[in-house]
């Protein structure tokens, strides 16, 4: 119930006051962006479902939606919202840590040994949902043509994001 108060301005203005505050409104996509180890070719296509599905789960218990997960033997692109009380570094995390845990105890990837510590995050406009979508499901066919450095290079720079191609190991 929201409580109404009458005050009284230094003029003798009488107005209500109530104790209801504006909610929170977002509308935030990151298109998120990481690779195993060494991009180490690990992520066998027959198991990746599952980590997906998986990793779903973890932005879901995030309060948090998924819109388009997929990826290829070295990396992963996901598109999400992120409830507005979490950091991006801090789901990031979250969702490397967990889904780098489950790979090793249900053991679906034998060669995985860990994620790569950096990542790429870049937002879009809610307009770019639908393409990004279609590229993120076309990973399978986009890589025959590119390799993710070229790849990885290609979103810094649309971005406009400086970088030292050193670091894009």
């Amino acid at each position: 119930m929201v409580e109404v108060r009458r005050t009284v301005n230094p003029e003798g203005v009488e107005s209500e006051v109530s104790d209801r505050t504006m909610s929170t409104y977002t509308q935030i996509l990151y298109h998120i962006v990481f690779s195993t180890k060494n991009r180490e070719t690990t992520l066998s296509a027959d198991r990746r479902p599952e980590l997906y599905k998986y990793i779903w789960g973890v932005i879901q218990n995030k309060d948090s939606h998924l819109y388009r997960i997929n990826g290829v033997e070295d990396h992963i692109h996901i598109l999400s919202s992120l409830h507005p009380s979490l950091a991006l570094s801090d789901f990031v995390k979250d969702i490397k840590v967990s889904s780098s845990s489950w790979i090793k105890n249900h053991q679906v990837f034998s060669h995985f040994t860990h994620w790569q510590d950096g990542y790429g995050a870049f937002t879009l406009s809610i307009k770019e949902k639908d393409a990004l979508i279609e590229y993120i499901k076309d990973q399978e066919e986009h890589h025959r043509q590119v390799v993710f450095q070229e790849e990885l290079k290609k979103l810094l720079e649309d971005a406009g994001i400086d970088f030292d191609e050193r670091y894009l190991v």
